[in-house]
């Protein structure tokens, strides 16, 4: 589906109106469209909205979430205070001699606290209430519409068609989520509890409607986060959907140069004005395409709302993502494996070479699941989501799930 920019802005102002649906899956329970409203609390200032196309009940707000860890990291190291100490520190970061960012490490620190998060929540509009909610995770560089995009680019759509809830949310420190300190605060292991967080409060019916089960979805950094769930709490998820991931890393140089990383605030000062220090975005359309994308597997007008759309990434986020992935030797639930074949940062732009990146993955971080396959979208980046073939993996995923869960 080819769209016009003018549309594609016009959805962009909709975002609170996202979510798509046409239920296959068996009913589990009725549920009317009165009682769906009267039945969710603990989400404030609730929006209750329509999908964009297609019968679906969302309802958009901000969750808030208590979390805390002992496993941030300590650093010795003072935020980048202009634009040309972010390219430097860029440059230190690709020098292989540096031992960048590992040599600013001395330990590690306590971080915690009670964070509004943004957030949605869908179910299929035909009266019924799910068993199965999945948890979406956003990579860096996107918000949590990175999975309900535009019309023909929504995971969201799709899931709501074989009739699973979605619960969609902005990370720490993206969209309408809080946005505290960048370096000591916004890191991995934190982001690892706030979404164990949100995972018990959707399994015990904190918002007003419980599910018996919940699967684990994220994307790049968010898969990361959603690998960490698998690994430090097995009992979290009853499937894990991992997309944009991998264990090889010989692409991040290539992805982080070409991010060309600026100060959130002063390349987007209408967006990111009183964003602090240390959230950075990636700087212009080009540097979009060459991180996320793959011609001719895109729509020129989705790279243009992408630029439109940016989202903030911290940099204690950049030193930390390491530290949260790790062998789940205690989860033995379903894994599915889903990357653009032309992902660079975990495929270096070949997910085939030297052999299929995401079926590796399998064994080394899943040794005890048996329930497993794998997906290459064709003619598709990093950023996944917003190719043409994105369905193609959107419809893998739910049937994927179907057949294990």
């Amino acid at each position: 589906m080819q769209l016009q920019l003018p549309a594609l802005v016009v959805a962009l102002t909709l975002q609170s109106q996202l979510c798509f649906a046409q239920p296959t899956r068996t009913p589990d329970s009725p549920v009317s469209e009165d009682d769906f409203r009267s039945a969710i609390v603990n989400i404030k200032n609730a929006t209750w909205h329509l999908p964009r196309s297609g019968p679906a009940k969302c309802v958009s707000g901000i969750v808030e979430v208590t979390a805390a860890t002992t496993k941030n990291l300590a650093f010795d190291y003072e935020l980048p205070k202009n634009q040309s100490q972010v390219a430097e520190l860029a440059v230190d970061f690709l020098t292989a001699s540096s031992g960048f960012p590992e040599a600013l490490v001395t330990g590690m620190q306590k971080a915690g606290g009670t964070f509004s998060i943004g957030s949605t929540l869908c179910l299929p509009k035909n009266n019924t209430k799910p068993s199965t909610v999945q948890i979406l995770t956003h990579g860096f560089g996107f918000d949590r519409f990175y999975w309900d995009f535009a019309p023909g680019y929504s995971w969201v759509d799709i899931a709501a068609q074989h009739g699973f809830a979605t619960f969609y949310y902005d990370r720490l420190g993206v969209g309408e989520s809080d946005t505290p300190d960048a370096l000591n605060i916004v890191q991995a292991p934190l982001q690892v509890e706030i979404a164990h967080q949100l995972i018990e409060m959707l399994r015990s019916g904190h918002f007003g409607v419980g599910f018996p089960e919940v699967v684990g979805v994220g994307h790049s950094f968010g898969s990361g986060i959603t690998q960490g769930i698998t690994a430090q709490y097995p009992q979290d998820l009853n499937g894990t959907i991992l997309t944009g991931f991998s264990l090889n890393s010989t692409g991040q140089n290539s992805f982080l140069a070409s991010l060309n990383l600026e100060i959130a605030s002063a390349n987007a000062p209408y967006r990111f004005a009183s964003t602090p220090p240390g959230y950075l975005v990636s700087s212009t359309a080009i540097s979009q395409q060459i991180a996320f994308f793959k011609a001719p597997g895109f729509d020129p007008d989705i790279l243009n709302l992408v630029e439109a759309t940016k989202a903030t990434g911290t940099l204690g986020e950049f030193f930390s993502l390491g530290g949260i992935v790790a062998p789940a030797t205690e989860y033995d639930g379903p894994v599915a494996v889903i990357n653009g074949v032309n992902d660079l940062p975990f495929c270096s732009g070949d997910c085939n070479y030297p052999t299929d990146l995401a079926k590796a993955l399998l064994p080394a971080l899943y040794p005890a699941s048996n329930k497993t396959d794998t997906y290459l979208a064709p003619d598709a980046g990093h950023g996944l989501n917003q190719h043409y073939s994105a369905g193609r993996a959107f419809e893998f995923a739910q049937s994927f799930l179907e057949k294990v869960l």
